[in-house]
């Protein structure tokens, strides 16, 4: 179990992460998500004991990451790119963290052949390229068999048969028993991953729960495009339609079935050029959590600019 209780770290008068309160289950991946300066790297470091918290509390099975008797046979964490020696060998290296976690040499075969690195093993790390660095960060954190993975971006520089071979392996991780916190710019494939989403915007938390209470709020609509949109606007805001527009041509129709939509259109004898239902995905939530969008102005105001 991973714990943040009321997480914050200030820089002088600067509150990089502000009253951060979560958790990462056993058997389940959670998703970390925020823009870049959102307090997401300070948080995962605080939790990893790189960091020291100004107020609260990042637990790890109960305590902090410090008092753990052997952290590294307790948390795997992937927290940066390029960790290791450019003169020491991918074999080279695991060997020293080995030595250093109190892991066991014998599983470096294992974890190079899991990472895909076993041809790569005898040669220089600094020949690598950032995918084969970021596949010896995640063989270094699966070396002790940890039961919890603490991973920041792990997919930066994987191409995507990798990315597809990383979510499988984090999935059986899981499936497994254990804890996977992991953060992620590449929403399209973390929706395939995570069953948990914490959204941190701003150094807060402004979202935290399952991955379908988080995009069940969300209300889908249909986006038309019309011959006339000005009459199809006035048409459907007369059929009682919540309607949007940013570009006075598309209109995103919300409270309206496509085949009503359809229906209203024929009505008003405006050819329907696109009638495209969108339901609301990890990505879209997330971008409205964290950047919400200005009102959109109505087709009659485009069209009176």
């Amino acid at each position: 179990m991973i714990e943040a209780i009321e997480l914050t770290k200030w820089y002088g008068r600067s509150t990089a992460v502000d009253g951060a309160t979560f958790t990462a289950s056993p058997g389940r991946v959670t998703g970390f998500l925020g823009l870049n300066g959102s307090g997401k790297t300070t948080t995962l470091r605080m939790l990893l004991g790189l960091i020291r918290p100004s107020r609260g509390q990042a637990l790890i099975d109960g305590v902090p990451y410090r008092k753990l008797k052997h952290p590294a046979q307790r948390v795997g964490a992937v927290v940066e790119q390029g960790i290791a020696n450019p003169g020491q060998t991918a074999r080279a290296h695991l060997r020293t963290h080995a030595i250093l976690s109190g892991g066991s040499a014998r599983r470096i075969d294992a974890v190079l052949e899991t990472v895909g690195l076993t041809d790569a093993a005898t040669q220089h790390t600094v020949g690598y390229s950032l995918g084969m660095r970021q596949r010896l960060s995640l063989a270094t954190a699966l070396l002790t068999e940890p039961p919890i993975l603490v991973l920041d971006e792990p997919a930066n520089g994987l191409d995507p048969e990798g990315i597809a071979w990383m979510r499988g392996l984090l999935r059986k991780h899981a499936d497994n028993g254990g804890t996977v916190l992991i953060s992620s710019h590449l929403l399209a494939e973390l929706a395939q991953l995570v069953d948990d989403v914490v959204v941190i915007a701003a150094g807060k938390v402004v979202s935290n729960g399952p991955l379908a209470e988080f995009t069940a709020g969300a209300e889908p609509h249909v986006r038309v495009r019309g011959r006339d949109p000005q009459r199809l606007w006035a048409a459907l805001e007369a059929a009682g339609a919540g309607l949007e527009s940013t570009d006075g041509v598309a209109i995103d129709v919300y409270g309206l079935a496509a085949a009503q939509i359809g229906e209203v259109a024929f009505a008003a004898e405006v050819p329907v050029w696109e009638l495209t239902p969108h339901v609301p995905d990890l990505e879209q939530v997330f971008l409205s959590l964290v950047a919400p969008a200005s009102a959109h102005p109505s087709q009659q105001e485009e069209t009176a600019r």
